[in-house]
């Protein structure tokens, strides 16, 4: 039977596969298109459930159908062919239900989906109405605030108050009937007579400016007057020169050395200030015509005004910017670093550097012989120096023995006692001093001048030895109440080196000059003679045995001058005498006899 099933099948294959079975299928195609679009219309009519009861009913009738055909197979039979097909029939056609029920369920699920989605963009929409509501309830929220919080600008006004508004103020603008109950129109009427005041202060306003301009315009005019003034008073003081020379009143020469004064470092104006008024002083004591300046004491101003300026001016932004560029031009050269003594040798420089001006005081004697004295400022130690030197009127013959007396090294020394000029007065240059490896200031003082202690209180600047202090202010009445004991002192000075000078002068050319008040004083007939007058190392007198007494005294100090003398009475008795000059007027003498034929020297 299954031969014969399948011989029968076979035509069915081949008319399928034939151009009339072609044709069917086209004409079933259209049916089944026409159907699709009734299915659609016919989908809203049918219930889901019934369907799926629909559903549920024919797969248990293809199951059962199924089943049969097994059963009916597995028998065999010459009806089993007939019957076979006949279920085949059957579940063809629930295999065409199964398949309409899914081309139903299809359309509903695309439907189902079809609405979710426009479902879904109706609830977008109106999500994005209900974001859009609250961004503008946000906004609307924002600018309540910012109307709540807003201040006005009255409010920064310091308005009068209410008292003195009332009472300032004209009824037109108080009206005090309606303002007094309501604040809002009290606000705006304080405003209006705010405005009121103003405009009448900016009416007053206008009228001072007008009031300024006419005074700047006559102020000009002044200026003017001033400008063309000042060449005519130039004019005046150029020809009143011969006068002011005649009469000894520099005018214009003071005026100028003011003018330079003002760039002078403290010590050093209060130097030219005392020692200026000293000289106006001694002249006025000698004439009672009005002060003028002393003809026995000079004072002046040398050095450079522009590099004491340039001490104190700012440096300028172009001047940095140049000394970037150097330094970036230095970086891409190759150089050598100094070495630490060169380091050390350019900050003693800057430590020991003097200020750019200096005060010169000259000082005439009555022999005509003039002292000049140059007065020094170092910056960084705060103290000042002083270099002497002295002329006279006529060229001294300058003996062997007297070298050393108005030598500008020891000229000055001990004019005060104790002051020799060799270490600084101020204790706090000590410290300075370790840092740059100085070990005391007496190996530059040929340079830079001595630190008398004299010098510094003409400068007006006192060191305690108890509590050093970095820096000290200049006084006044410190410079005035040595100015005239150290103006004596310096005259008696260079007039006892004077007068020593020319005695050693005659000594060693064997010439006593006597007078008549001292020839009683010298025998009628000379039995001795001076053989020999030389100057003597104060090393060589420290050693000589018989100075011992003095030296233990401590009356040979290295600043002393030493001489010997070697005196000859008759022909037997040579004598050395040792002279010790220990200050300007104390001399002391050991003398030395020897019995010996012949004279020894020392």
């Amino acid at each position: 039977m299954s031969s014969e099933s399948s011989k029968k099948r076979k035509p069915k294959v081949i008319r399928s596969d034939g151009a009339p079975a072609e044709g069917k299928r086209n004409r079933s195609d259209t049916e089944q298109e026409g159907k699709y679009y009734s299915e659609e219309a016919e989908v809203d009519l049918r219930d889901p459930g019934r369907d799926y009861e629909l559903y549920k009913y024919t797969c248990q009738e293809l199951q059962r159908l199924m089943a049969e055909i097994q059963d009916l197979k597995s028998k065999g039979g010459k009806d089993v062919a007939i019957e076979i097909e006949e279920r085949r029939i059957q579940s063809c056609v629930h295999f065409m239900t199964l398949k309409k029920l899914n081309r139903l369920a299809h359309i509903r699920l695309k439907k189902g989906r079809d609405q979710t989605h426009e479902a879904k963009q109706k609830v977008d929409a109106y999500h994005l109405q209900l974001q859009n509501l609250l961004y503008e309830v946000m906004h609307l929220q924002k600018e309540i605030t910012k109307c709540l919080e807003f201040k006005s600008k009255h409010e920064e006004i310091d308005l009068v108050s209410l008292e003195e508004f009332y009472k300032e103020a004209p009824p037109d603008i108080s009206k005090a009937e309606v303002t007094m109950g309501d604040p809002h129109q009290q606000t705006l009427a304080r405003l209006d007579w705010e405005l009121e005041q103003r405009k009448r202060l900016a009416e007053k306003y206008r009228e001072c400016l007008s009031n300024k301009e006419k005074i700047l315009k006559e102020i000009e005019v002044k200026k003017e007057y001033l400008s063309s003034l000042q060449p005519r008073l130039n004019s005046i003081m150029q020809a009143s020169l011969p006068v002011q020379e005649y009469l000894f009143m520099p005018f214009d020469q003071a005026h100028k050395q003011y003018e330079t004064a003002r760039h002078l470092p403290p010590p050093l104006y209060v130097l030219f200030v005392q020692a200026t008024a000293y000289g106006q002083a001694c002249a006025h004591m000698k004439s009672s015509q009005p002060p003028r300046q002393d003809k026995t004491l000079s004072v002046s101003i040398e050095g450079s005004v522009d590099e004491a300026k340039a001490l104190f001016k700012p440096p300028d932004d172009s001047q940095d910017d140049e000394s970037d560029s150097d330094a970036e031009e230095e970086q891409t050269t190759k150089r050598r670093r100094p070495t630490l003594g060169v380091q050390l040798d350019d900050k003693r420089k800057e430590m020991l550097k003097r200020h750019p001006l200096s005060v010169m005081l000259d000082l005439k004697c009555k022999d005509d012989s003039v002292l000049h004295l140059t007065f020094y400022y170092l910056m960084n130690l705060n103290i000042m120096t002083v270099k002497a030197k002295v002329t006279t009127a006529t060229e001294l013959i300058t003996p062997i023995s007297a070298g050393d007396l108005l030598s500008p090294d020891s000229v000055l020394s001990c004019l005060y006692p104790g002051d020799h000029g060799k270490k600084t007065p101020n204790p706090a240059n000590q410290y300075q001093f370790d840092k740059v490896g100085i070990l005391t200031l007496s190996d530059y003082v040929l340079e830079l001048g001595h630190p008398y202690l004299w010098v510094q209180k003409l400068g007006g600047l006192h060191f305690p030895k108890e509590q050093p202090q970095q820096t000290v202010i200049a006084d006044h009445s410190l410079s005035a109440s040595h100015m005239e004991t150290t103006m004596k002192l310096l005259k008696t000075r260079v007039q006892s080196r004077l007068a020593l000078h020319k005695q050693f002068a005659s000594l060693e050319h064997g010439i006593v000059p006597v007078t008549s008040d001292c020839q009683y004083l010298f025998p009628a007939k000379v039995v001795s003679r001076l053989v020999k007058w030389v100057t003597v190392a104060h090393e060589d007198y420290m050693e000589l045995h018989f100075t011992k007494d003095i030296v233990d005294a401590g009356l040979a100090g290295d600043t002393n001058l030493y001489y010997m003398a070697l005196i000859e009475r008759g022909t037997g008795f040579p004598a050395e005498v040792l002279g010790c000059c220990v200050s300007a007027v104390v001399l002391l003498f050991h003398p030395r006899c020897s019995k010996s034929g012949t004279a020894r020297g020392i």
